[in-house]
């Protein structure tokens, strides 16, 4: 493929996005395949010679689209939103042109620049702490990583070392061995499970924190398990929060927790995943209140802000924790600016070591919806969710079973685990809607999460309706 054969396939490709989009509530939400369908569609191995364009897009709607989960139909509302919308579409399109891959300043300055900067926009829209900023030669700044799970990793992996270091000076006859073992980190008991992972992959201990009537966790509850841990010789270095659970958006109190964490030397980290694209309307940054006792904080771009996968945005208030824990500097990364103040290698700040000029679909979308035009998108889908809570409330068969402050609702029918499991799986096998569960203590409740851009009132009502048939079909049986 030449230039003027890629100019040519770009514009139908753009063509056939678009349509996609437009045309995407037409398509069945959830794919109707089962495990392996895929392989007996396609040749044993890859082709010798070079296939025509036209026949390659003939297969992606007879072999793709098929298998496809469509994330951005009006009619998903499982999981949480990822983010869609067509700035940032062209704005990937860009970077995978430009193809720079910007593990340093040196690689490529302005994938390092830019992203420095965005990250004090978005941290200034979110009314983050001036201390989480990179301007004026702060010592915080942020970054973006893959993923939240991501995010946390890094944020454990750098107060593990933060910790040995201060446990080592403390104590000289201890070595990193011992510390390790004693090494002990917190989060909530409804924190994702991608938490628990991370402490797989540092090798360290994770205990969960019991959450109140509200899932959230609260200081004295933090406080209890730290006491009886330092009495049984463990080292406490680092506390997951929470704002906005997986299971059903709960807060963690940040106002208890943070002094907690800043008294006893623990990392404090905040993961706001889906949450945290919302404090950018000043109604919901009361949210976020105690970020300023936090060590790093994260949320996902990419579910909530219009900005597409992958851009989970991290911010730390010292970036010296994560360069002495991730720096290694052999000769053939070097280069002469390393040591300015007023650039980062991004390389120190992260796992892998290469990275995408991500940035740019931050630029665009900050730049063509404006901030307005995002806290108009945020305020539309939590209005939406309360729509759908009200019509659950006006329908006595069924339970809100917690509270509904963004734009997810988790919901029941009043009776058994078994009734509501019939009722999601009846959901699903139709495939008009798209829904996923979870627990709450020992209920199985059914997630109602507004997610796509398109979404408007005319899908929940049909959603609700379609909810309220299956559930009367399944009490009658």
């Amino acid at each position: 493929m030449d230039a003027s054969e890629f100019r040519k396939r770009g514009k139908e490709m753009v063509d056939y996005i678009a349509d996609y989009l437009e045309k995407i509530e037409k398509r069945q939400v959830y794919p109707d395949v089962q495990p392996g369908y895929l392989r007996p569609l396609l040749p044993h191995s890859a082709p010798e010679e070079p296939e025509i364009y036209e026949d390659i897009l003939k297969d992606v709607e007879k072999i793709i689209m098929p298998g496809v989960t469509h994330w951005h139909s009006p009619y998903f509302f499982a999981y949480f939103p990822t983010a869609n919308s067509y700035p940032a579409i062209l704005a990937d399109m860009l970077s995978t042109g430009i193809g720079c891959i910007g593990f340093s300043w040196a690689s490529s300055p302005v994938c390092t620049e830019l992203e420095t900067i965005m990250l004090d926009w978005l941290g200034k829209m979110i009314n983050l702490p001036p201390q989480f900023l990179a301007e004026k030669n702060g010592q915080g700044g942020g970054v973006i990583q893959g993923t939240a799970s991501e995010a946390t990793l890094v944020a454990m992996l750098a107060a593990r070392t933060k910790a040995i270091h201060r446990v080592l000076s403390e104590n000289e006859k201890l070595i990193q061995g011992d510390i390790m073992g004693r090494l002990v980190a917190y989060t909530s008991d409804q924190a994702h499970s991608s938490v628990e992972k991370d402490s797989l992959i540092a090798g360290v201990k994770i205990k969960q924190i019991p959450t109140d009537d509200k899932f959230t966790v609260c200081g004295s509850a933090l406080r209890k398990v730290i006491d009886k841990d330092k009495a049984n010789g463990l080292i406490p270095f680092f506390f997951c929060a929470t704002l906005g659970t997986t299971t059903c958006c709960s807060f963690d109190k940040l106002l208890e927790l943070g002094p907690i964490c800043n008294e006893e030397n623990i990392w404090m980290h905040i993961d706001a995943a889906y949450a945290g694209s919302s404090f950018i309307c000043p109604e919901f940054r009361y949210l976020l209140n105690g970020v300023e006792f936090a060590d790093s904080f994260n949320f996902n771009a990419h579910k909530w802000l219009l900005v597409n996968f992958d851009c989970s945005v991290m911010w730390v208030k010292k970036r010296s924790d994560l360069t002495c824990a991730f720096k290694i500097d052999p000769v053939y990364l070097k280069h002469d600016h390393q040591e300015s103040g007023h650039i980062t290698d991004y390389r120190h700040w992260q796992i892998p070591l290469g990275r995408r000029f991500r940035s740019l679909k931050l630029w665009f979308v900050f730049r063509m919806y404006g901030v307005k035009g995002l806290q108009e998108y945020i305020r539309k889908h939590v209005k939406l969710a309360h729509e759908f809570k009200d019509l659950v409330l006006q329908d006595d068969r069924f339970e809100i079973c917690a509270d509904v402050i963004l734009g997810l609702v988790c919901f029941r029918l009043k009776g058994t685990n078994k009734l509501n499991e019939a009722l999601l799986k009846s959901i699903n096998n139709a495939r008009r809607i798209h829904l996923v569960p979870c627990h709450l203590r020992e209920k199985f409740v059914l997630r109602f999460a507004i997610c796509a851009r398109t979404v408007e009132s005319a899908h929940v009502q049909f959603a609700w309706k379609h909810i309220v048939e299956l559930a009367n079909q399944l009490l009658q049986a």
